[in-house]
């Protein structure tokens, strides 16, 4: 902030930092940062879509639900609905949020094998999942069955991971490419009908913003502390006061599959 002392600065830095150290990250709930970070949306609407393809099914399973609130928003579940998910604090919470729903939640190791019978789903979705697992899914499908999927693409946020961890190799900036993730239902025997990306503006306007974001998407940087981090955390701060909104770019694919 033009005119800020920079005792001034050094004591917001610790208000704002504290204060995202302390609030709880469980769930996949971003609101606590309403005002203080925006991210693009992407043009198709997922859970718009996902909602849809929910109301004309008869067994769907969401893999991964984080703490439910995805799938809690579609207005209609089908009779049959599972979750999974492997955090406890998320498995806690999504069964709270689902169960009045009906929808039944399962602790799962993310791992394969799912824990579910061949050919049980009609509808399989996921949003954001860490890893998918294309075989698993082909198998849980019913033929005719579809896989509907947002996920994180390549190089995602990566202005914020390089700034923390430095440059990174083009093997990671490369990973999560959709046509990859095309390969690999095919490989599994599923029928790709819709692929799509986007390149989307992310902004943090306060340090605290970051400080909770990483402390919620850990993957980002792996092992992220406030002490361990905190003198790139107070170069930001200066940054983000000065100059400010620091400019991120998430990259979202969104996949449609189908099993013959």
């Amino acid at each position: 902030m033009p005119g800020t002392s920079e005792e001034e600065e050094r004591t917001r830095f610790e208000a704002l930092v504290a204060e995202a150290a302390a609030v709880s990250v469980d769930g996949w709930d971003f609101s606590w940062l309403d005002g203080r970070a925006t991210e693009q949306r992407p043009s198709w609407g997922y859970a718009h879509a996902m909602a849809e393809r929910l109301g004309r099914a008869q067994a769907a399973l969401d893999i991964q639900t984080g703490g439910g609130e995805v799938l809690a928003s579609a207005p209609k579940l089908p009779p049959l609905t599972v979750a999974t998910e492997s955090w406890p604090p998320n498995i806690a919470r999504a069964t709270a949020l689902l169960h009045p729903l009906g929808a039944v939640v399962v602790a799962d190791a993310d791992e394969p094998p799912l824990p579910f019978g061949d050919a049980a789903f009609d509808l399989v979705v996921s949003r954001h999942p860490v890893t998918t697992w294309w075989a698993e899914i082909a198998r849980v499908l019913k033929p005719g069955g579809t896989y509907f999927s947002q996920q994180v693409g390549p190089a995602s946020v990566f202005e914020v991971v390089e700034y923390f961890r430095g440059p990174q190799p083009a093997e990671a900036r490369g990973a999560r490419d959709p046509q990859r993730a095309r390969a690999d239902a095919e490989a599994a025997g599923l029928e790709v009908v819709d692929l799509r990306l986007e390149t989307l503006r992310t902004e943090f306007f306060d340090i605290g913003a970051v400080v909770y974001f990483l402390r919620k998407v850990i993957w980002m940087v792996p092992g992220f502390t406030v002490e361990e981090y905190r003198p790139q955390l107070a170069a930001l701060h200066h940054l983000i006061e000065t100059e400010g909104p620091f400019v991120a770019h998430t990259t979202r694919f969104l996949i449609e599959a189908r099993k013959p």
